[in-house]
């Protein structure tokens, strides 16, 4: 499957914010991610999940290529526990969680891992060498290339990590690069 085609993204609604302010929403109103409920989303699908003890790497591009990514689409003021009652329905899916990363939308500007779900779904893109389509995702979004503005140097390290454990090594750099260890 070449980057032209594009990676199916699944957004699992759970009850939060204004649905119009949704950003995830905002992506299956452009056609750029279905909804789906658990029980839609195929098996090996790749998870965004907080909670994962596995992070993102461009390793896991063939599965995001067979299979899709899936986005949570939640509040942050809900916490986690939708996202883990959510994750407990989802059948043989790939759990992953971001490596470090800064918010561009202008609710968490810059605050570190508070993405907005398109976000996360277009670093997630990019991570695994789907610029092309992260780019698109980000494009429907006012704010959208100041979140690349933001993480490029970050991404594009990520984007050509040859490991997971590569990919934490880069997170150490930037978490002792912004004081965060």
């Amino acid at each position: 499957m070449s980057e032209s085609m594009k990676v199916r993204v699944y957004v699992i609604r759970v009850w939060g914010d204004n649905p119009k302010l949704s950003t995830a929403l905002k992506l299956v109103r452009h056609g750029l991610a279905v909804r789906a409920s658990p029980e839609e989303v195929p098996r090996g699908a790749v998870v965004l999940d907080p909670t994962s003890r596995v992070v993102l790497a461009p390793i896991d591009r063939e599965f995001v290529l067979k299979s899709g990514l899936v986005v949570i689409d939640s509040s942050w003021n809900r916490g986690v526990n939708d996202i883990t009652a959510v994750v407990r329905r989802l059948r043989g899916c790939r759990r992953r969680v971001l490596p470090l990363l800064r918010a561009g939308n202008p609710i968490n500007y810059a605050v570190f891992t508070k993405l907005s779900s398109v976000e996360a779904v277009a670093a997630a893109l990019y991570i695994v060498g789907l610029r092309g389509q992260a780019l698109e995702t980000l494009s429907k979004f006012k704010w959208g290339k100041t979140f690349l503005n933001l993480n490029k140097e970050m991404l594009e390290e990520y984007s050509n990590a040859s490991t997971r454990e590569e990919v934490l090594r880069i997170q150490e750099k930037y978490l002792r690069k912004y004081g965060l260890v």
